[in-house]
């Protein structure tokens, strides 16, 4: 199996770091997904026969890597997955973005997701908020290192709302115009939620990677 790293487990959720260019489910490419991935790791680790129960919470982009919470039992799913809809994790992500942002700042939007798998800004779309603050801004570059506070979880949000107002992220080639094969420079750093069952405060931080964009732009020392 694909070395994971696991953050957390118990009898009822599984917290793992995903990597970059790994799918969080399948789809029609047949490439290696984390769910598929983290259920092989609890058949063998358990040594269980037949199907494994894995409940998928939420997403990341194959391209963005950074902290996920799974769900072990169909109990924990259903319950994370009723806080998710009600906003009730805290998400944070460490991106990187062409231009100079404001120090702080809230983009509020509807978000529609196309049927060629694009998402656009739109007044049919659905809500999607989320704030940042500004971690430093490289002037010879001209680009910015980000800490973003991500309030709803909508398609493609980050990448379309930094574009949007003419501030891509760097490596993005659907929302942006850089040409070369870094990947988009957007970490999903932390997660907070409260436990299902135990109802007990949870946090996950992880310091992206010293990879890419963030190592060109000394990411990790700003964290």
């Amino acid at each position: 199996m694909t070395s994971i790293n696991i953050l957390y487990e118990d009898n009822h959720l599984l917290v793992v770091e995903k990597p970059i260019n790994v799918l969080s489910q399948s789809d029609i490419t047949g490439d290696p997904d984390l769910l598929s991935l983290l259920k092989e790791y609890i058949k063998e680790k358990y040594n269980k026969p037949g199907n494994v129960y894995l409940g998928l919470v939420h997403r990341l982009d194959r391209m963005v890597g950074g902290v996920m919470v799974f769900a072990k039992t169909s109990k924990a799913a259903a319950r994370l997955s009723k806080m998710m809809q009600e906003n009730k994790f805290n998400k944070t992500y460490i991106a990187i973005c062409h231009g100079k942002v404001d120090n702080s700042g809230k983009f509020v939007d509807k978000i529609e997701k196309l049927d060629n798998g694009n998402s656009i800004i739109s007044k049919n779309g659905k809500e999607a908020v989320l704030e940042y603050n500004l971690l430093n801004y490289d002037e010879d570059n001209d680009v910015s290192i980000v800490k973003i506070k991500l309030l709803t979880g909508r398609h493609h949000q980050i990448r379309l709302q930094f574009s949007s107002r003419g501030f891509p992220l760097l490596g993005d080639h659907r929302y942006g115009k850089d040409s070369d094969d870094l990947p988009v420079a957007l970490y999903a750093y932390k997660l907070e939620f409260l436990h299902p069952v135990k109802q007990v405060p949870m946090s996950f931080e992880i310091i992206p990677k010293n990879y890419g964009y963030f190592k060109k732009y000394n990411v990790n020392k700003m964290l």
